[in-house]
């Protein structure tokens, strides 16, 4: 239930405002003040987050022969160190990174995270279990909600505003979505309001250009749908949630550059402004 409020404001504000409203994210004058009340006064923040990167990397081989995906250099640093920066920007301390092929060379750069301002704990898989797989190995330490990335994207998101849409919209799952001219090669989603009401992966005919941006929102009791073994959150826990009206889709406008094959890697080193 919302009631009418009144206020006066200098033009100044007002203007100010305005310059929010973009009809997606903020839609009119009057949810720019909600949302700005909300981030202000909300105190529920998210505290933890959880990096996938224990992928092979075989499509940036002969790279990743001898280096791990997630520290592959871009533009002096790290793939996933630009990551960490994201989370230190919106205070976001506590990290767990989901380590496997050549895994003990990012816990020697990174080591306990106190260098770059957060702590960091590890995930080894012995063999790869897949984008869901690692929840089942951290779930003690996945005992509120949290914020989930895949590690071979760059991104640049108001993680605060993602929390945010999502405490709100009371969903299991939030998925930030971007846009691209060719959605194929990715996880598609129909939105209305802020409910997905269809993602299918990869599809042969695209259904929308709202994309998985690879960066989620996850409730704890998550982990209790995925299965055992090697799994997907792409084919094996979103669908689950979907069934069940329960998950959310958060569109954004930041930068966003996928670095999962020479092509795009190449894109990202040229284009990439950072957090």
């Amino acid at each position: 239930m919302k009631e009418r409020v009144t206020i006066t404001l200098d033009n100044s504000l007002i203007n100010d405002l305005d310059n929010l409203v973009d009809g997606v994210k903020i839609r009119n004058r009057s949810h720019a003040i909600e949302f700005l009340l909300r981030k202000s006064l909300t105190l529920k923040k998210p505290r933890k987050a959880l990096i996938l990167a224990g992928g092979k990397g075989t499509r940036l081989r002969p790279i990743t022969y001898e280096i791990p995906k997630p520290m592959v250099p871009v533009q002096g640093r790290p793939l996933i160190e630009h990551t960490i920066s994201l989370l230190r920007k919106y205070d976001i301390r506590d990290i767990m990174v989901s380590v496997g092929y050549l895994g003990e060379k990012v816990k020697e750069y990174f080591g306990d995270g106190k260098k770059f301002g957060v702590n960091i704990k590890y995930i080894f898989e012995d063999e790869p279990l897949g984008t869901a797989g690692c929840l089942r190995l951290a779930r003690e330490w996945l005992d509120e909600p949290f914020i989930m990335f895949n590690g071979d994207n760059l991104v640049n998101i108001d993680l605060e505003g993602l929390f945010d849409f999502h405490m709100r919209n009371k969903g299991q799952a939030t998925i930030a979505l971007t846009t691209v001219d060719d959605p194929s090669s990715f996880g598609v989603a129909i939105l209305k309001g802020g409910v997905i009401t269809n993602f299918v992966e990869k599809p042969k005919t695209p259904i929308s250009k709202l994309i998985n941006a690879g960066v989620y929102v996850i409730e704890p009791e998550v982990v209790n749908l995925v299965p055992d073994g090697t799994a997907s959150m792409e084919y094996d826990v979103f669908p689950k949630i979907l069934e069940k009206e329960k998950l959310r889709g958060y569109p954004f406008e930041g930068q966003w550059l996928p670095t999962d094959n020479t092509e795009r890697y190449e894109k990202a080193i040229r284009e990439w402004r950072g957090v």
